[in-house]
Formats: structure tokens, C-alpha cells, sequence
């Protein structure tokens, strides 16, 4: 097909139809001159031109009313067209585009800090941080209409299988948290992690994002009342700390060292401004500040000495058929708590940043109370681990000298009332260190509350040298929930029975019994003053806060309760030689102690005790066992301490400590 042209225009089409008739002339205008052009045999004609008729000009060819008419009419109508959506994005689909538009946005978001790893005395890793998938929800990015809010949320409870419930109970529990994620599940497993990913991506609010979460090393262990785990802060500890930096959502140390170390183990959050769009999904980082790790925190106490520990106490619970006690090892020459033992435990890694409410309520309802920590926050009974102590105090006073005796015979009477020895017929000729070897009741209730003409130390004495040795306050352990223990008087039963203080209340309080309650870290530090002489150490299970290593806070006795503490270290040797804990005497080296059994009222079995020293001549370890409702401490709570004694001779005397 030919084509001919010109400067102006480009004619395509042949000057004949199929037909053979010639094309009518056409006319065409530029610049306001009219052109013609005639179709001729050969081809298109030469182009006449004519001036303007009228002075308008037109491009193009010549159209007729017909067709501007109907060009009218579209152009009116493509018109209307755009009006129409305009109205409708303003009013009616107003609100979603305006959702959109202010969804691409930049956001202020907080980069948490990594958790500080905790570390046993000889470097063992026993709590650190893993990675783990969360599902989060952001309130602020929900759909502000009610319907479409509803909507969203039953998509998300059905793609996360979850119960449509626990989404409202999160918004109302976060309420104000506005641009903070609300952790909806944890622990997802990967594949779960990358499908939910895959899937809830167009979910405005929703995401799934790595977080870090605690774990703890020797999981189901004692450890765990010790190292505490962590969990989300509730509104009563917010209110406390939002002060210090901390956000609704963070997770914070709820018991044990990572709730008495939080200030040094939470590190520092960082923040970053990215750019997101109207589901939340992040688009870019704008800025960023980095997080400062939380620092290490070293332990003073020793993992595998604590297992070994708890496994010999375990056996010994299994054994008599029962399921509590605690034990308690502390450096005597430092206060640093070596094992601190509470049975039965639980597994901490159940409740790190959150725990299941099955899992809580089984925990929880146990009679056995495997979350209770016995050794620090159990109040019990002494039984006659609390006479060297009384001991000590009559030495101190002058009521006795290490060579008085008294004579035993099987027991005290006061008018109807009798006070016996544990020994039917009595124990004969006795003094302090004999009293103490054999556990010698009737030499306590005269040191004690007197008897015949003589005067014993009576019960504001016995209470304020049992003062001195720490009991009937908190040790200030750097634990939470210490118990304060209790040490009665006169006031107090008045006050509480109305009831005046009879001398046989004192002779129960010599050989610890009665209303007086002790913990067992109060017994062993208490150990731990006759073990060193007479130096009362602060115990702490900390023995570094990051490059701070911590400074042992200790308190000096008055000489004269040295001096009477030097004749009750005898007594305790003699006990091991030739008294109540003679199973020890076979050790490779010496040790001292005293065994107790402690009466708890109604027809249940008595307390096991005991506590003592190692090795004798200088003690690195001072060491509490009780086993609750165990029996005789001699018989129960002795062979307990004998294992305990020799591994720490095998592995640790000659090792480092």
C-alpha cells in the first residue's frame, strides 16, 4: 500500500474504495486556512488552499452537529463520572483511605535490651537468653470501627487458634499502651512461626517477630527458687516502675536474683523510628539508637554443689516418705551462700515471660508448695539446734563457766508439771560441752529458766543474745521474701493469749521449742558465727554485679560471746566424737555439729536438724539441714550432712573453691 505525504499530514489510505469510485474531496485546516485535497487516478491531488472563511481556526477535519453533540454529552457525562467518586471518596470510603494514608507513617519503636546472663561462682552459665517467635498485637493499629475491629480479631484468634477472649482480655489489660506490642502468644515452633508469618501478614496490627527469652540451665532444679525467672510486670509493679523507664509490656525479674538483681541484669533499651504502612509492616529504618545489654551477674553460689546437694537431701525425703526440706551451705569465713537448697522445686523455664494457666494451677495447688522457698522464707521450729546458742549467751553472761554441772536425771519437775530429758533415767553429771554433745534437756531448762535457787538467763536475756546471732529478723540475704522468723516474750504472749510468762514457756524456749521459729539461713548463719568465732557475715548469693565483685559485710560479736563461743565449738566436736552426730566422726576430716528434734504439735513426726561445720579446725563451709517431719535429726539429717561433708572434702577442699 502507497502512502503519500506532506509537512502537515500523512494521507494512509487509498484515493479509491474497493469499488473504483473516487473518495469525496476532503478538507482539512491548519493555522486557520482552509486546505482541500482531490483524490485523483494516480494518487491524492495537489492541495489547494483557501483563506478563513469566518477567522476561527480548527485542526482536524470538519465535524459535523450530530457528532459535537454526542462529544457534548460524553465529555458531560466522563464529567459527572469523576464528580460522583470524588463524593465517594470523601464520605463513604472516606475513613478506609484515610486509614491508609495515615498508616504510611513513621513510628518511635523501643528495641529491647538483652537480659544479662547469670553465671554460678565457677563460671557455669545457669540462666541466659534464646531466641523465640511471639505473635504481637499493637492496639493502635486495629481499626478504629467497631465492626471491622471484631472482624480482624476473630481472623487473628482463628489463624493463631486461638480463643477470641484472650485478645479482649489483652486490650483491656494493655489499654493504654498505644504503640507498644502486646505479646499474644510465645514459643512458637518455627514451622508454626513461618506460617503464621506467611498468613496474618495483611492483618493491620499483627505480627510475628523474634524476641529473647530466659532460659535456665538446670532446669527442675533447686536453682530455681534462687535464681527467681522473670515475667510480665502487672499494673501494681508498673505503677512502681514506670519511674525508672519501664514500659507496660516489658518483663521484669518477679522472684529470686532476677528480681533482686533487675536494675543491673534489664540492660538499657534503644530506640528506632521506622516507616510503616497502614498494616503496620515495616518499610524502612529512618534512625536508630542501639539497646546496652544488661550486665552479667556471678554467682557466690556453686551449681554443681548445689545438685549434689539436693540429691542427697532427695534421698533422704524419699526415704522417710516425706516431700519438704531445705538446706542451707554458707562460707563462714565470708557469708557467701555455697547451696541453698528448697524441696520440693520447680521448673523455672515454665514461667520465663509467662506461663501457662494449667501449668500455674497444677504448680500452685500442689499441698507440697513447690513454689515456696523453705530455706529463706519457712519458719519452723528449732528443736535443740537453737542450744548452742543459748550456751554461747550464759558463757557470755557469767551464768556458768565451762566447767559447771548439772545433774541429770531424767528430767525437771515444777509443781504438777514435769520437763523431761530426751534419755529416760537422764544423762548424770553434765556440763556445757557434755550438754551440748548429748543434747541435754535438763541442763538447758536450768541455764535457761533456773531451778532451785538458781538463776538462769531468763527470757529477755535468751532474746537478746539470740539477737545477736541473727534470729528473729531477716539475715539480709539479697534474696526477696526472707522471713523474719519470731522470738517471743513476755509482752507478746500477754498481748496475743492473754496469758501471763510462766518459767516452763522459758524452759521450752531453752531447748527451742515453744513460739520460738526460726528460717534455716538463720540457723546456718547463725553456724556459721561459732564456725569463724564470732564474726556475723551477711549472707549474699551474689558474688559480682557485673566488674563489681561484692564486698563481704560482716559484724563483729562482743568479746565475751567470742570467748563463750569458744567452749561451745568444743561441745560441737564432742558431739561428732562421742554425742548425737557420732555417724560423722568417720570423715576424712573433722567436723562439729549439733543435731535437733523439733516438736510441731498434734500427732505429726518431728523435725530433723541439723547443723554444723567443716572441716573443724578451719571451716570453709557451714552447713543447715532440715527435713520436715523427718523424725530424729541424728538418724535422718545426719547421714545427710556426712555426704555432703565428704564430697565437699573429694572435690572442693583441695580444688577451687
Amino acid at each position: 500500500m502507497e502512502t503519500d505525504s506532506c509537512p502537515f499530514f500523512v494521507l494512509a489510505k487509498s484515493p479509491l474504495d474497493k469499488g473504483g469510485k473516487k473518495n469525496k474531496t476532503r478538507r482539512f485546516s491548519i493555522d486557520e486556512t482552509p486546505i482541500d485535497v482531490l483524490p485523483t487516478e494516480e494518487g491524492w491531488g495537489t492541495p489547494s488552499i483557501h483563506p478563513p472563511e469566518n477567522g476561527s481556526q480548527r485542526l482536524g477535519p470538519a465535524l459535523s452537529p450530530p457528532r459535537l453533540k454526542g462529544i457534548r454529552f460524553l465529555s458531560i457525562a466522563v464529567f459527572l463520572l469523576f464528580v460522583v467518586r470524588a463524593v465517594l471518596l470523601q464520605t463513604v470510603e472516606g475513613s478506609s483511605y484515610r486509614y491508609l494514608a495515615e498508616g504510611n507513617r513513621s513510628r518511635l519503636e523501643t528495641v529491647p535490651a538483652r537480659r544479662g546472663i547469670i553465671l554460678d561462682r565457677r563460671g557455669v552459665i545457669v540462666a541466659e537468653n534464646i531466641p523465640s517467635f511471639v505473635l504481637t498485637m499493637r492496639p493502635n493499629d486495629l481499626p478504629q470501627e467497631r465492626e471491622k475491629r471484631d472482624a480482624l480479631l476473630q481472623e487473628a484468634a482463628d489463624l493463631a487458634n486461638l480463643q477470641r477472649a484472650d485478645f479482649d482480655l489483652l486490650l483491656q489489660e494493655y489499654a493504654k499502651v498505644g504503640e507498644e506490642d502486646v505479646v499474644v502468644d510465645r514459643d512458637l515452633p518455627y514451622d508454626r512461626a513461618l506460617l503464621l508469618m506467611t498468613q496474618i501478614g495483611s492483618l493491620p496490627g499483627f505480627s510475628v517477630r523474634v524476641r529473647t527469652k530466659r532460659r535456665y540451665a538446670f532446669a527442675g532444679s533447686s536453682l530455681a527458687h534462687l535464681l527467681g525467672y522473670t515475667g510480665k510486670m502487672n499494673a501494681e509493679e508498673y505503677a512502681r516502675l514506670q519511674g525508672e523507664g519501664y514500659r507496660r509490656t516489658d518483663e521484669i525479674g518477679k522472684t529470686g536474683v532476677e528480681q533482686s538483681m533487675e536494675g543491673l541484669l534489664r540492660g538499657q533499651a534503644g530506640t528506632r523510628t521506622v516507616e510503616v504502612d497502614a498494616f503496620g509492616t515495616e518499610r524502612t529504618v529512618l534512625s536508630e539508637e542501639e539497646s546496652v545489654d544488661g550486665q552479667a551477674v556471678i554467682l557466690a553460689t556453686d551449681a554443681e554443689f548445689q545438685v549434689m546437694v539436693e540429691t542427697a537431701l532427695d534421698h533422704a525425703l524419699q526415704t522417710t516418705g516425706q516431700r519438704r526440706g531445705s538446706a542451707v551451705a554458707v562460707d563462714p569465713r565470708t557469708g557467701e551462700i555455697l547451696a541453698l537448697v528448697s524441696l520440693p522445686s520447680y521448673d523455672d523455664n515454665l514461667f520465663a515471660g509467662g506461663v501457662d494457666q494449667e501449668a500455674y494451677a497444677s504448680v500452685s495447688s500442689d499441698p507440697n508448695q513447690p513454689l515456696f522457698p523453705r530455706a529463706v522464707a519457712g519458719q519452723f521450729p528449732s528443736g535443740s539446734t537453737f542450744k548452742p546458742f543459748l550456751a554461747a549467751s550464759a558463757l557470755a553472761e557469767g551464768i556458768i563457766t565451762p566447767s559447771t554441772s548439772f545433774l541429770s536425771v531424767g528430767g525437771l519437775r515444777i509443781g504438777p508439771w514435769f520437763f523431761p530429758d530426751w534419755k529416760s533415767g537422764g544423762h548424770g553429771v553434765t556440763d556445757v560441752r557434755k550438754a551440748l554433745a548429748e543434747s541435754v534437756n535438763t541442763f538447758f531448762y536450768i541455764v535457761g529458766g533456773g531451778y532451785q535457787g538458781f538463776t538462769g538467763l531468763g527470757v529477755k536475756r535468751i532474746v537478746s543474745f539470740a539477737r545477736l546471732f541473727g534470729f528473729g529478723s531477716k539475715t539480709g540475704i539479697d534474696l526477696p521474701g526472707e522471713a523474719n522468723g519470731f522470738l517471743p516474750s513476755e509482752e507478746w504472749k500477754q498481748e496475743t493469749k492473754g496469758e501471763p510468762w510462766y518459767v516452763g514457756d522459758t524452759y521450752h524456749l531453752a531447748i527451742g521449742q515453744g513460739d520460738l521459729l526460726v528460717t534455716p539461713l538463720q540457723m546456718a548463719v547463725a553456724t556459721g558465727i561459732v564456725a569463724n568465732g564470732g564474726t556475723r557475715w551477711k549472707p549474699h548469693v551474689v558474688k559480682q554485679r557485673g566488674n563489681d565483685p561484692v564486698l563481704p559485710e560482716g559484724t563483729e560479736l562482743p568479746e565475751n560471746v567470742r570467748t563463750g563461743i569458744k567452749t561451745v565449738r568444743e561441745g560441737l566436736r564432742q558431739a561428732v566424737t562421742q554425742g548425737s552426730a557420732r555417724a560423722l566422726a568417720s570423715l576424712p576430716a573433722p567436723a562439729a555439729g549439733k543435731t535437733g528434734t523439733a516438736q510441731v504439735g498434734g500427732d505429726q513426726p518431728t523435725h530433723a536438724w541439723f547443723t554444723g561445720f567443716f572441716p573443724y579446725d578451719n571451716p570453709d563451709l557451714a552447713l543447715t539441714i532440715l527435713i520436715e517431719n523427718g523424725g530424729e535429726g541424728s538418724s535422718v539429717a545426719v547421714p545427710v550432712a556426712k555426704e555432703i561433708f565428704q564430697w565437699w572434702y573429694d572435690h572442693r577442699m583441695n580444688g577451687t573453691p
